[in-house]
């Protein structure tokens, strides 16, 4: 796959092109970009693949829901449904995307909507909910929307100073885009990263004056979970067990629970995969099986008489919380 990709080189300066003529088009207001009164807030990236999006659009909501209407919008992946659809007790993983849903089970005082086009999305919240607040996931590139503040995630791996655009990379834009940000996170660190190290990556990352660099790590919870008991991980100790993911990047769960000592089976599916019939039928030959709270959500609906499948809870853990919530909150004050 890797050397194909690199066969596709004489394409990268094209794509590149294409993809910085556009943002030129929108920065110059030839292409049309809406504000709004409304505090809008993007989570999104410069590259294909996992960042950690949803658990950082889990920590603003915990954050923000305390004094705001909260309402998140999503283009919804892969979901079997098109148009605008606001969650409610029919919603499922099916009809409105894995993670709005998983946002929609954990966060029953937030509003969450699904639309490809994000500005009629934020219309129909606009007028059928008046939301304080709105968080876009993942819509860092749908420039017709100019959110009022950009939060810009980068893998601590995969930094994308040192990539370059599709198809030989993973980066949907130039670098360049990276100027939109209000804030960068450097996610998915080892939580024994130095200070020396983080301004090696803050020289690399080369951000402009006024944006503040920050790091994060994944927090696995000790304890896993389904719909009706709560087991410590150390109980999957001394038996093998089925780990199952979906996900962009599932090595660093990997290396956690290879960590903590445990064995497991790792049956690996591509992002958002949506499991079919033989996959469950396959699963549910085991007698234990652990996933990630985004599989989980799908996966559900073929377990509800069957208690083997549980999923590891994990949250998003920023190095400077305080810098980070008091930029958001002097932007709402300016804003609101």
């Amino acid at each position: 796959m890797k050397l194909l990709r690199y066969l596709f080189f004489p394409i990268v300066p094209i794509y590149y092109f294409v993809t910085w003529l556009r943002n030129r088009l929108y920065d110059l207001g030839w292409k049309s970009s809406t504000s709004y009164q409304t505090p809008v807030f993007c989570v999104g990236n410069l590259s294909v693949g996992g960042t950690g999006k949803t658990p950082t659009i889990e920590y603003l909501i915990r954050f923000l829901s305390q004094n705001y209407k909260v309402a998140t919008l999503s283009r919804g992946y892969k979901r079997a449904s098109s148009g605008f659809i606001m969650a409610d007790d029919h919603a499922t993983a099916l009809s409105i995307g894995d993670e709005p849903f998983q946002f929609y089970n954990k966060f029953k005082n937030v509003i969450v909507a699904v639309d490809a086009d994000r500005r009629h999305g934020i219309s129909q919240l606009l007028e059928q909910k008046q939301p304080d607040i709105i968080l876009l996931d993942d819509a860092f590139q749908h420039r017709k929307v100019n959110a009022g503040f950009n939060i810009l995630l980068t893998a601590y791996d995969q930094l994308y100073s040192d990539d370059i655009v599709l198809p030989t990379g993973n980066l949907r834009e130039p670098r360049s885009g990276a100027n939109r940000a209000n804030v960068i996170v450097v996610t998915k660190c080892p939580e024994t990263i130095s200070e020396a190290e983080k301004s090696s990556i803050i020289n690399r990352l080369q951000p402009l004056s006024n944006q503040d660099v920050l790091f994060s790590s994944i927090k696995y919870s000790d304890s896993i979970l389904n719909a009706s008991e709560s087991l410590s991980l150390t109980e999957f100790k001394d038996e093998t067990f089925t780990l199952v993911t979906g996900i962009a990047n599932p090595k660093p769960l990997e290396d956690y629970l290879e960590d903590k000592g445990l064995q497991f089976e790792h049956l690996k599916f591509k992002d958002h995969h949506n499991f079919t019939a033989q996959d469950v039928s396959r699963l549910k030959s085991d007698t234990r099986i652990l996933t990630t709270e985004k599989d989980y959500v799908r996966l559900l609906p073929y377990f509800k008489d069957n208690n083997s499948l549980f999923y590891l809870p994990i949250e998003f853990k920023i190095d400077n919380p305080e810098l980070f919530e008091n930029t958001i909150s002097n932007y709402l004050k300016e804003s609101l």
